[in-house]
């Protein structure tokens, strides 16, 4: 068993703490809001979570979930994060996070802004192209027929694994993208973004992919 941290309890923050619990992780979640508001969502998963701080959950573990809007993510404090693996589920909504103009220009992606404010992390791009609703609806054991995948994009190989390993343990098989510089593939409306596909599939959705402005 691993404790995960989860910075975010929004739709897919509690999702994913309700996948890894199911999985067998223990799991220390926060939000904005602050421990209390968390009750109802750690009284349903049970002895496996907890609520906590966004430091608490920081530094619950070796691997830390960030699901926050990207206009959010320079709030969270960076040297806590330091040497941990930090799962990076972010997408751009230009009316919600504002003009960020070098993703407007296609000259970065998302997860690699993620990864400068967290300078000292080891991010993973994951879990950003699947609606939340369907990280518990669409989870199938390792073999199944037709299982969904994942993509997954990092730097740093170790930690890509890692997060491979957490993805087949909630249900889903992945697809290994490469670095983050090439995560662009499956950001917001890309071929690959929301639908349901095997590996095969995203595969080839990745490789039609084509970086235009946003």
């Amino acid at each position: 068993m691993t404790t995960i941290g989860i910075i975010g309890s929004g739709n897919i923050g509690s999702a994913l703490a309700r996948a890894l619990t199911a999985a067998g992780h223990a799991v220390v979640i926060a939000n904005s809001r602050g421990p209390a508001s968390l009750e109802p969502l750690v009284s349903e998963l049970g002895n496996r979570a907890r609520a906590g701080t966004v430091a608490d959950a920081s530094t619950a573990g070796p691997v830390v979930v960030v699901t926050v809007p990207l206009h959010a993510v320079s709030s969270i404090p960076a040297e806590p994060l330091a040497g941990r693996i930090v799962i990076d589920t972010n997408n751009y909504y230009p009316g919600r996070d504002g003009a960020i103009a070098d993703l407007d220009a296609g000259r970065t992606t998302t997860s690699q802004l993620v990864a400068a404010h967290f300078s000292g992390a080891r991010v993973v791009k994951a879990f950003n192209h699947i609606p939340a609703r369907d990280i518990l609806a669409h989870a199938a054991p390792t073999g199944t027929d037709d299982r969904r995948a994942l993509a997954v994009y990092a730097d740093d190989a170790e930690a890509r694994e890692v997060v491979t390993r957490l993805i087949d343990e909630v249900g889903f098989d992945v697809v290994d993208g490469g670095p983050l510089a090439d995560s662009w593939r499956i950001e917001r409306d890309t071929p690959g973004y929301i639908p349901h596909f095997t590996a095969a599939q995203l595969r080839e959705k990745l490789a039609e992919a084509e970086r235009r402005p946003a």
